[in-house]
């Protein structure tokens, strides 16, 4: 466990090696950096997953505690997680609007919503050691964190920190700054991601897993405000988002911007649509309904 532990600092402290990177030696490395980064973070968080439910398991029994199909869940969230963030889709986000918003909906509309479902917290519990545990739980009883927490995976709270994350970096000045930066780029993943992850928890029903009708109210105003974003860019008369890059596949500056607006507006708020109608489906079963009468 502590070498575990020495290989999440080792690729933290990276990250603000990537902004060193990009000023002293360019963009371009500070992006190869970020992007080993990532991949070694990736590799720990999913290192701790399997190990945790390898002891979950061990302890409960195949399939006890965190269900099969819940792990699938996270394996395919991590999985989209990797492909969004590392090369070769990451590579072409410098040059192609479009790229980069389908970037995004998978962060936010794939990845998020699986991992939740995943039930990481549990299985990371299982795969730290006693004295790790008591320490993060000395920390995290502190009142600063626990209001933060609060506030973040509170149904508003959530669905707030999500809306302003999507409309504020797609303020069309902050989206070319985030482009040109490595440490805004970082800033803005992190908010699209940390946004999405609190509001699928909250949409999901936090630890409890009973989706409340809280939960369609967050997810029908979500797919409409996402999707009023994408029309906007889909119907814009000019560019907004210029990368100084000619974009790939024979597009213009304005279809790309176009193409992007697409994403944004059709399969992204699908997401939030089968999210609700899978929510409402689960109601409407007999298991929802026994559900309901024991609650």
């Amino acid at each position: 466990m502590h070498r575990m532990i020495v290989a999440v600092a080792l690729a933290l402290r990276v990250l603000p090696a990537a902004a060193h990177g990009a000023n002293t030696a360019g963009h371009e490395l500070g992006e190869d950096v970020l992007q080993a980064a990532l991949g070694a973070l990736l590799l720990v968080v999913g290192y701790l997953y399997a190990k945790g439910i390898a002891a979950l398991w061990r302890s409960a029994g195949r399939g006890r505690g965190v269900r099969r199909a819940e792990v699938a869940c996270f394996a395919f969230g991590w999985a989209v997680l990797a492909i969004a963030l590392l090369p070769p889709l990451d590579t072409l986000t410098h040059r192609c609007f479009a790229v980069h918003m389908i970037q995004h909906e998978l962060l936010m509309v794939a990845a998020a919503p699986l991992l939740v479902l995943g039930r990481p917290l549990e299985a990371w519990a299982w795969a730290l050691s006693v004295t790790t545990q008591r320490s993060l739980h000395r920390m995290t009883r502190a009142k600063p964190l626990r209001h933060a927490w609060r506030l973040l995976t509170a149904p508003l709270g959530a669905w707030t920190f999500h809306a302003l994350s999507v409309w504020v970096w797609h303020v069309p000045m902050l989206f070319r700054l985030a482009l040109e930066s490595v440490p805004l780029h970082i800033l803005q993943h992190g908010c699209f991601f940390g946004s999405a992850l609190a509001f699928w928890w909250a949409a999901f029903g936090k630890g409890t897993r009973t989706p409340t009708a809280t939960s369609i109210a967050s997810l029908f105003t979500t797919m409409l405000h996402t999707s009023a974003l994408g029309a906007l860019l889909t119907f814009a008369p000019s560019v907004w988002y210029a990368t100084g890059q000619t974009p790939p596949f024979g597009l213009t500056p304005l279809e790309d911007q176009q193409l992007g607006g697409l994403v944004m507006w059709v399969p992204g708020g699908l997401g939030y649509m089968i999210a609700g109608l899978a929510i409402v489906a689960r109601w409407l079963s007999p298991a929802g309904h026994r559900v309901g009468e024991t609650a």
